[in-house]
């Protein structure tokens, strides 16, 4: 088993838990309109009790739990995104202490049509013994892609065990079940190429239009506790190796990207012909102008996958800048329904908290080029983008599909699933003035009814209102016990007629102090 020293984990957890305050706070400026239906003002933060993601705003892109280094894939009309699973660690007396990354083995997905309501799919296991990377002690930085292999849709998740190896695994779905087609790491310090490399871990992956997969990684400053300066402006630490057509296997030897002042976090994307290679800058030493700031994305362009890349600049600033909260700075480019966007992280959830001690929550702005093909910086805000499709509530609408909520959270489920039969989740964790809602529902010309598949040893009522926690009410479905928290049934009412646009909001009303009930999918009837 490749285990990272105890060193690397503290020096890890000593530069980025605590949160890097090294920038000047400012606010953004800008909102975006809304693209598609109108919807009635939502209610203000204070009356919904809604943290950090606050009714209208699409940043954070989740608030039931915290999520780090998201990593985009676009398929099949969604987008998924990949995360370390940040959660919580806490010291011998129960008080919540810094993230220290060492209790990662799991990877979060969740995954959106429309970039507002965004579907829980839960934590993957991955490392030890409850993974089946069995080899690896953690899960860090996941990239994720797609490739028809032997005429089947095939899906390749890399992930860093800590900073000491880069593992694979596959699943023939987006979201699993998983399996490890290796028993072993795909990149490790005998890989060919990759000595020098202070950090294997980070991967970004591009699969090129002939189909040749291209694996980016690596990070670190050599010179141990006192690099030069040479060292930190240029590492040298940055790598990219093709893959093998099975995606799970390297060949040649992966070359050197000399990325000025690179710290971690590859990314790469591919733009009018161009392979654009980006990288979070070290917070060591002097950087001087035309060289990227600490903690930025800078990136670089070469009309080859394998390079030599040359530098252009930077365009995502440290979160500190936009947030007030700084720490680490993680992203991946992609491109969605012709737009293309940026995926990174802040801790903008637990600043909400009052806990600034390095969880993270994922994030999405725009990315805009200019007519030479450079990347213009990134507005980071909580406003976020706006919602490209409208939900169709005619459809099973997985309950844990959140745009907004207060007080619940999400946990696997025993009821079939509706994308993966065996892999589900339901809303629970519901006490009285709890609530979650969607955004931008198109009723069309008219809903008669609605229906919720439920468990519950309490009961309680599902209030429906339209566009705010205190707007129309149009219906409300009483809750009866089912007799367990995993014993399901389908319950109905009748609603009050109601077209057009809306966002809906769902309000959890019971007497009971415990859990009222489970939700595992809605849907309405026309």
């Amino acid at each position: 088993m490749i285990r990272r020293s105890a060193t690397f984990l503290l020096t890890f957890a000593l530069l980025f838990g605590p949160g890097l305050n090294t920038y000047t706070a400012s606010a953004s400026t800008g909102r975006e309109n809304a693209t598609l239906g109108s919807t009635n003002k939502s209610t203000s933060a204070a009356s919904t009790s809604a943290l950090a993601k606050m009714p209208g705003d699409s940043n954070p892109l989740m608030t039931q739990k915290f999520g780090a280094d998201p990593y985009a894939m676009v398929y099949n009309g969604r987008v998924y995104i990949y995360m370390s699973s940040d959660s919580f660690e806490y010291d011998s007396t129960g008080n919540i202490i810094d993230n220290d990354y060492k209790n990662i083995k799991s990877i979060t997905c969740i995954s959106s049509d429309d970039m507002v309501n965004w579907t829980d799919h839960g934590e993957i296991p991955v490392a030890g013994s409850n993974g089946p990377a069995k080899w690896a002690s953690n899960s860090w930085a996941p990239a994720v892609t797609h490739k028809v292999i032997n005429g089947k849709e095939k899906f390749f998740m890399y992930f860093a065990n800590n900073g000491g190896a880069i593992g694979v695994l596959t699943a023939d779905t987006p979201i699993g079940p998983w399996k490890d087609p290796l028993g072993k790491p795909m990149i490790t310090t005998n890989t060919p190429g990759a000595n020098g490399v202070e950090w294997l871990f980070d991967p970004a992956v591009l699969i090129d239009d002939d189909g040749t997969g291209y694996l980016y990684f690596g990070g670190g400053i050599p010179g141990g506790k006192n690099p030069t300066q040479s060292q930190i402006a240029n590492p040298k630490t940055g790598r990219v190796i093709k893959l093998d057509s099975d995606m799970i296997h390297t060949t040649g030897s992966a070359s050197t990207i000399d990325a000025p002042f690179m710290f971690e976090d590859s990314g790469i994307h591919k733009y009018n012909g161009k392979y654009y290679y980006s990288y979070c800058s070290n917070f060591s030493g002097t950087h001087p102008t035309g060289t990227p700031p600490q903690g930025e994305i800078a990136y670089m362009v070469s009309d080859n996958p394998m390079g030599p890349f040359t530098y252009k600049g930077t365009f995502l600033k440290n979160p500190q800048t936009y947030f007030g909260v700084g720490g680490n700075n993680h992203h991946a480019v992609f491109q969605f329904n012709n737009q293309w966007y940026v995926t990174y992280h802040a801790q903008t959830l637990g600043k909400a908290m009052g806990i600034k001690k390095g969880y993270r929550s994922p994030h999405i702005n725009k990315v805009e080029y200019d007519g030479s093909g450079l990347i213009k910086n990134v507005q980071e805000d909580m406003q976020g983008v706006g919602q490209v499709a409208n939900l169709n509530p005619y459809k099973r609408t997985e309950a844990e599909t959140i745009g907004w909520n207060g007080g619940i959270s999400t946990e696997r489920c025993q009821a079939p699933g509706s994308m993966v039969n065996s892999i589900n989740l339901d809303v629970t964790s519901i006490n009285n003035g709890d609530w979650l809602a969607v955004s931008k529902a198109d009723f069309g010309t008219g809903a008669k009814s609605f229906k919720a598949n439920i468990a519950s040893t309490v009961g309680g009522t599902i209030e429906i209102h339209l566009d705010s926690l205190d707007g129309q009410l149009i219906g409300t479905l009483n809750v009866n016990a089912t007799g367990g928290e995993q014993k399901w049934k389908e319950m109905q009412c009748n609603v009050k007629s109601v077209s057009g646009v809306h966002n809906i909001f769902f309000k959890f009303n019971g007497a009971n102090n415990k859990n009222l009930f489970n939700m595992d999918y809605w849907q309405f009837n026309s």
